[in-house]
């Protein structure tokens, strides 16, 4: 699975590397959106490229939910790109949602005797690349209750207005990663980026990455903790 990952780079490469800028609630371009990030983590707000904006960095919640859901719990952070288009769950956004995921690295955690040791998988070059995504738009109910079904005011929950959710496609492992773990995170070469955006691409683009080119670095346990993010973070360790 990809439960945590990074983006160590500053917003101007960002924007340059997937010809796509953060904007402001008035459409105009954003300066100092965005800042590198070293423990991306479920529940948060992270910028996703959409392709119902493909020109736009959106800030979308991690843990897709259905559009048909009863609430907006549980929130799913991974799809299987074996099922990922005949999941319930996932099938109408596979068709009609998708997304990239802007990352440089990954998190794994391996059981040692001393507990879970967690590593960062990246490119040995530390480029930035795109991890396959789905989105969804969840709509609250609308039904007023209590006195705004009497016409004097209007149900909070329906105020509250959409929800935007993400998931990161995973498949089986390469090489490398399998050592870590049984899953890993869909990294698309560059060339099927825009075509798995614009629904050109299928199940063929979602295979796993060569492990050529590619390490797996020790980090300390700090990053277990969500609400940690800081540069030392992502500080290889020596093996133990």
């Amino acid at each position: 699975m990809c439960g945590r990952y990074t983006l160590v780079v500053e917003q101007d490469d960002l924007e340059s590397r997937f010809d796509a800028r953060f904007r402001d609630e008035s459409g105009a371009e954003s300066d100092g959106a965005f800042t590198p990030r070293y423990n991306m983590a479920p529940g948060q707000e992270l910028p996703v490229i959409t392709n119902e904006d493909p020109e736009t960095f959106r800030r979308l919640e991690w843990g897709l939910v259905p559009s048909w859901a009863d609430d907006d719990s549980g929130g799913l952070i991974n799809a299987r790109a074996e099922s990922v288009d005949e999941k319930p769950s996932f099938r109408e956004a596979y068709e009609r949602r998708r997304c990239l995921v802007p990352a440089d690295g990954f998190y794994e955690w391996v059981e040692t005797e001393d507990g879970k040791r967690p590593y960062r998988v990246t490119f040995e070059d530390d480029r930035v690349f795109a991890m396959a995504g789905l989105w969804e738009r969840w709509e609250p109910e609308t039904t007023q209750t209590g006195l705004a079904a009497f016409g004097g005011g209007v149900d909070d929950e329906a105020e509250s207005g959409p929800l935007e959710t993400f998931t990161v496609v995973t498949t089986e492992p390469n090489a490398l990663v399998s050592d870590l773990h049984h899953r890993m995170a869909v990294i698309l070469e560059p060339d099927a980026e825009r075509r798995w955006l614009s629904g050109d691409a299928g199940r063929e683009v979602l295979e796993p990455a060569p492990a050529d080119g590619m390490r797996a670095d020790p980090v300390s346990t700090a990053v277990n903790d969500p609400s940690t993010d800081e540069p030392s973070l992502i500080d290889p360790l020596e093996e133990v």
